[in-house]
């Protein structure tokens, strides 16, 4: 029975994922899963319709952009050239 997967290896893989990430943390990306399967699931049929139909979906209208606050200027600093260094071979 090689390459098979019995419901131990199951039971062993869903131990080891609670242990890595918690009973707390397990609702939640169970449940981001969730959504990001659907999110998917949508696309696909949409780009499915747009094949079929032959024409694209009207795209939405870009999102206005968040203006951020201006931040101070910044001064800058005078770039002095590294001196160069005398390295001189010990003598055998």
């Amino acid at each position: 029975m090689t390459g098979a997967i019995s419901p131990w290896h199951l039971v062993i893989v869903a131990l080891i994922f609670l242990l890595f990430f918690g009973s707390k943390r397990m609702p939640d990306a169970a449940r981001s899963l969730g959504r990001s399967m659907r999110i998917f699931k949508s696309e696909v049929s949409q780009m499915q319709n747009e094949a079929k139909t032959g024409e694209a979906a009207p795209e939405a209208p870009p999102a206005p952009q968040q203006q951020l606050p201006a931040a101070a200027p910044v001064q800058a600093q005078p770039v002095v050239a590294p001196q160069p260094v005398n390295v001189e071979k010990p003598q055998v």
